[in-house]
């Protein structure tokens, strides 16, 4: 059975201290007010990834995850961070493929596959973004476009690896924009990458992989687009820097 997730994307905000005293409210409501079992991630910047999960401690019910990997394993990439190094850390969770590095770091499948890879063998779990631009979705070839990012960078895996794997769909035009996909066409893109998915895996295996969705999700609307069948949680960019509206916005998973 497919798990609810609602993970926070920190991109690069707030210093250590604000990052402390975010994680403190945050955990505090979320203790205190959601009742049911969703996984509840923070995506924070590198420096912040030990002192966040030691204040959050073992067993605790919010989990901390990167915003990237490196397609390395180990050498002389100055600047970079493995899997190996983020798993001998303890953290569970890595982005890959947000559309913000693959537009401003020219990342594409071919290297994408390789961070998935990367990840897996360390076992993290992969939130894997895909989604299309502005001008794609008016020419009506999204869907193309999107069934072709799943395929290029998860088609090589196994049907039991895949299940390892979170699928967050992000149309660009809707990330940072205060523009949000309707619910129906969350749901529409979200039926469109599962079908897609059990066309290769099976369709027992497509209904237990977790699709989230994400691009200017606020407390408003996340009821509504969680409510969507194939709509599995959120992928929470800005308003997951703000604990009150990160915390309605997780209440909103059904």
């Amino acid at each position: 059975m497919r798990k609810k997730i609602v993970a926070g994307n920190w991109k690069m905000n707030k210093t250590l201290e604000e990052a402390h005293a975010l994680v403190a409210e945050l955990t505090g409501m979320v203790a205190d007010e959601v009742k049911t079992p969703t996984e509840v991630v923070v995506c924070v910047p590198f420096p912040y990834l030990l002192p966040i999960k030691n204040q959050l401690g073992a067993g605790a019910r919010v989990k901390v995850g990167a915003q990237n990997c490196s397609e390395h394993e180990w050498g002389a990439y100055t600047g970079e961070t493995s899997a190996t190094m983020l798993a001998s850390a303890g953290i569970p969770y890595v982005i890959l493929g947000h559309s913000e590095r693959r537009q401003y770091f020219g990342e594409n499948s071919s290297l994408l596959v390789k961070k998935i890879d990367r990840a897996l063998g360390q076992k993290l779990t992969p939130i894997f973004c895909c989604g299309e631009p502005l001008e794609v979705r008016e020419k009506g070839t999204h869907e193309g476009l999107v069934k072709q990012q799943v395929e290029e960078a998860l088609f090589h895996l196994s049907a039991e690896v895949i299940q390892k794997v979170v699928i967050a769909y992000e149309p660009v035009w809707a990330i940072g924009t205060g523009k949000t996909a309707s619910s129906q066409q969350a749901q529409d893109m979200h039926a469109v990458i599962r079908q897609h998915l059990a066309g290769k895996f099976g369709p027992s295996v497509a209904q237990d992989i977790s699709i989230l969705y994400g691009g200017s999700v606020k407390a408003d609307n996340a009821k509504e687009l969680f409510a969507q069948p194939d709509v599995d949680g959120g992928l929470v960019g800005g308003a997951s820097l703000k604990s009150r509206e990160f915390v309605e916005i997780v209440k909103g998973v059904a």
